[in-house]
């Protein structure tokens, strides 16, 4: 169990990341193929991370521009309150970010569906998964 008090994550600007709470995977999947063809980001992954609870990556490298087009659009069509909240979040912090390692009694997000294109940013984004869960591992042996 992750016992720290802090929490390792992947952030980018070039990259869009989605953070369904609180919503079906059913939901997450719709989204995740709408905005993928909308934008043209070519492929997606979704984890779990916890239960309804859900985070999306996308395949394609974009600009911090269209990354928050592609999130707002995300976020109004949805309608889902919590998509939302997470948006305005990462406009503040002007990057996207996803959680990683545990989070309390939340495992780290795990990898339950791949769709389309995997070879460009989701690639970036698992080397990132597995160094910081290679992080999580050894500090968990301290």
């Amino acid at each position: 169990m992750w016992s720290h008090n802090f929490i390792l994550g992947y952030s980018a600007t070039d990259t869009v990341l989605l953070d369904f709470d609180n919503t079906p995977f059913k939901t997450v999947k719709y989204w995740a193929r709408v905005l993928m063809k909308r934008f043209q980001l070519e492929g997606f992954i979704i984890l779990k991370s916890s239960e309804k609870s859900y985070h999306v990556v996308f395949n394609q490298k974009v600009s911090w521009s269209e990354n928050v087009k592609a999130m707002a659009w995300a976020s109004m069509y949805s309608k889902i309150f919590e998509l939302d909240t997470w948006f305005h979040m990462q406009c503040i912090k002007e990057s996207s970010t996803l959680r990683i390692s545990p989070k309390g009694e939340k495992p780290s997000p795990r990898i339950v569906y791949l769709e389309g294109k995997q070879d460009c940013r989701i690639v970036e984004f698992l080397k990132w998964r597995k160094y910081i869960k290679k992080i999580i591992k050894n500090v968990s042996q301290i």
